[in-house]
């Protein structure tokens, strides 16, 4: 297996928000490329321990190899099942979690995986190969309306009908297979536009099977209620998203007093300096809460 190519985002940040100290417990429930499970580990130190969690079964069999030595233990899983893993490890609670809930390099450069407009593998899309339907069998058995409804409600896009009666037209002759065909079959259905647009056209239509494959707003909610009953007192939640349905989430969740304290009033952005280096981060959002205590004031906010 190749190492990861994978670039982390926001990692000063990160590891600011998280304030990561030796002998602490921290989770990363997204492991990826394992750039900032690296960076929590070399902070806790021996006496520390990291929990690297990843649904996608080649990360965590990757990061294993590469960070062997390191203060962390590792699961499949998917990150709304944290209590399940700490239950596993006998862990009661962590000091601090990250989730950078964004698709990884290393997936794009999959071509058996479909997550790329230009491979030629099938257009699976899932985090987990074993687990649920591939993609492209949603696309070739739900009804024109649905998925039309799915492409609107998970990927914002406008032409929403237009692309599921283009997909409906296609897959009548011969089943749509490649995710190259199916990103091929995308934008023929959306207008020409002048000047082009900054994004591939069939951009959020991807994301929008790939949510929908994944179950991926569910799980984010789900780990938004679940994951303060596992942070140890004043231990913080960390969360880098790529796209306005999941910032909304976390947003809405750390709006209650009873449960976080804001760290952040508005989403942190990648540096300019960081977005000439790494493209990806141009569109990640980064918030952070720490636990609620009785003493603690609503309004107090921390910068990096």
């Amino acid at each position: 297996m190749s190492s990861s190519i994978h670039t982390s985002v926001l990692p000063t940040e990160v590891m600011s928000f998280l304030a990561a100290k030796p002998g602490m417990r921290l989770v990363d429930g997204t492991l990826g490329g394992g750039g900032h499970t690296r960076l929590l580990a070399e902070a806790v130190g021996a006496d520390g321990l990291v929990i690297a969690i990843d649904r996608d079964p080649a990360a965590i069999d990757r990061g294993a190899r590469e960070m062997a030595g390191l203060p962390v233990r590792f699961a499949q899983a998917d990150y709304c099942n944290l209590p399940e893993v700490l239950d596993a490890l006998s862990i009661e609670r962590v000091d601090g979690v990250l989730l950078d809930v964004g698709l990884s390099s290393d997936q794009l450069a999959d071509d058996s995986r479909g997550f790329s407009f230009d491979s030629d593998g099938p257009l699976d899309l899932r985090f987990d190969p074993t687990e649920g339907e591939p993609a492209w069998r949603l696309v070739n058995r739900l009804k024109p309306d649905s998925l039309a409804d799915i492409i609107h409600e998970f990927g914002e896009e406008r032409y929403s009908r237009r692309i599921a009666r283009r997909i409906a037209l296609v897959r009548q002759k011969q089943p749509i297979r490649s995710a190259r065909e199916f990103a091929a079959v995308v934008r023929s259905a959306i207008p020409r536009q002048m000047p082009p647009p900054r994004i591939h056209p069939a951009t959020r239509t991807f994301q929008a099977l790939r949510i929908a494959v994944n179950q991926e707003l569910k799980s984010l909610r789900i780990a938004l209620e679940r994951i303060p009953t596992r942070l140890a007192p004043g231990g913080r939640l960390v969360v880098i998203s790529f796209h306005s349905l999941e910032d909304r989430l976390v947003k809405h969740a750390f709006r209650s007093p009873q449960v976080w304290e804001c760290l952040t009033r508005s989403p942190v952005e990648a540096s300019d300096d960081e977005q000439h280096r790494n493209p990806r981060s141009r569109s990640a959002k980064l918030r952070a809460a720490q636990i609620a205590t009785p003493t603690a004031s609503t309004d107090r906010l921390y910068q990096v």
